[in-house]
């Protein structure tokens, strides 16, 4: 993959302004659990994910986490680059839920090239407004719907992801993702198993009934 794999609008930058990003790029590693990116004081610059996974999450002052967004390969994540949009300042964080391999775009060189460029600053606000329309999405689950619909809905779509009906995942990982409580999570998972919906597995979880699952979840 190259960047105009990435930018739609590339063949409408310059000569000089594809070269300047060219030669900024940085490719970086990071471990499965590897903290990319630590809220709003950390300013990384622009990730493009080569391979791997991805996950903005916020943390509330009580320590619990809510996943925002999960970014995979071809995706951009503007969330690590939030300090130099002053419309776009936000306290995420960034992990890394697989090994990963991304390329990061410094913030400075993005954005000087931003401001020459009325393709990718247009561009660029289109994500930052998907993005956004990433956390409503988010923050109406969280308000309207109840923890069963929440949860039965989060394991139909890590099987999809993941493309397997044997998910290893635990109890306190699908809170982490949801907001929730280990202990609300884990009552709603045994309700599902005395339904026949699930089988609690050591360390996992398998959907014997996604029918019923995807019904409790609409």
């Amino acid at each position: 993959m190259d960047l105009k794999d990435y930018f739609p609008v590339w063949d409408r930058l310059t000569v000089p302004q594809q070269e300047i990003l060219s030669q900024s790029v940085v490719r970086r590693m990071f471990s499965k659990g590897a903290i990319i990116h630590s809220g709003e004081a950390d300013c990384i610059g622009i990730l493009l994910v080569r391979s791997g996974q991805l996950r903005a999450y916020n943390l509330s002052s009580e320590g619990r986490e809510l996943t925002i967004s999960r970014l995979f390969e071809r995706d951009i994540c503007l969330f690590s680059a939030a300090c130099m949009m002053n419309s776009f300042q936000c306290d995420v964080f960034i992990s890394a839920e697989k090994d990963s391999e991304v390329w990061a775009i410094p913030p400075r060189v993005y954005k000087a090239v931003m401001e020459q460029s009325a393709p990718l600053a247009n561009y660029t606000n289109e994500l930052m407004a998907s993005r956004f329309s990433d956390v409503m999405w988010v923050m109406e689950q969280v308000m309207w719907k109840r923890q069963d619909q929440r949860v039965a809905a989060f394991l139909l779509e890590e099987a999809a992801i993941e493309g397997t009906d044997q998910l290893k995942i635990t109890h306190e990982n699908i809170a982490n993702h949801l907001g929730a409580h280990r202990e609300v999570v884990t009552r709603m998972l045994r309700y599902f198993q005395s339904e026949g919906m699930v089988k609690l597995t050591r360390g996992g979880i398998e959907i014997v009934n996604p029918g019923k699952l995807r019904e409790l979840s609409e």
